[in-house]
């Protein structure tokens, strides 16, 4: 069985290869740890027969699909009840999710579920997977290719320990409506409103919202 450290990694390559390759230097940057630490680890979930590699790539096999799908499942479901029931904000149900997510057993997964009614997705619009390893599938369009004048409803934000508390703090959440108010040139910040609100929104921030239109 994979410790806790391992289902990290198993968590970072799943997420990484939803939009491309994943690569040993990004999988570092994701958990924080050094390039020598990642190679080592990675080592370790070789021969466990979860990863294999791709020239610069590493690659989940399907028991590493498996495994990561069903820690991406306790993680989103701990983050619903962290935050819905206990009102904390994302950025600490995020952190707290990361460590219930390695306890939860199968048993109080499942009654988890049913008390919170079942959800869908996460408090940042991914889905939740199903039990049974399936993953909804997902859409959308990221903020920063928005054209001004448009307006858009929240889809999800990405799951970034970085912004996800800025994004909380001024109301980018999914189901919100945003109007792209402006566009600086030469990959300048956004103008958007939020729920009446004018707000400045670097490009390389509103490419962790995506978007459809309203």
């Amino acid at each position: 069985m994979p410790t806790p450290t391992l289902e990290e990694y198993l968590e970072a390559i799943y997420k990484l290869s939803q939009e491309g390759p994943a690569r040993p230097t990004q999988i570092a940057d994701a958990i924080g740890v050094s390039g020598p630490t990642v190679t080592a680890t990675l080592k370790r979930l070789e021969a466990h027969g979860l990863v294999t590699r791709d020239g610069t790539s590493v690659v989940l096999t399907p028991e590493g699909v498996t495994r990561s799908v069903d820690i991406v499942r306790r993680h989103r479901i701990a983050e619903r009840f962290l935050v819905d029931t206990l009102g904390l904000d994302w950025e600490a149900a995020h952190e707290e999710a990361c460590l219930l997510e390695h306890a939860l057993s199968p048993r109080v997964l499942e009654a988890l579920e049913r008390y919170l009614g079942d959800p869908t997705v996460c408090p940042h619009g991914h889905p939740i997977p199903l039990a049974d390893g399936s993953v909804a599938a997902i859409g959308g369009t990221s903020l920063d290719l928005v054209e001004p004048g448009g307006v858009v409803t929240v889809l999800r934000v990405a799951e970034d320990e970085e912004v996800l508390g800025y994004l909380g703090d001024i109301g980018m959440r999914p189901g919100v409506q945003v109007e792209v108010m402006s566009a600086e040139p030469f990959a300048g910040p956004l103008t958007v409103r939020i729920a009446g609100k004018s707000r400045a929104l670097a490009r390389e921030v509103a490419r962790f919202v995506m978007v459809e239109p309203s």
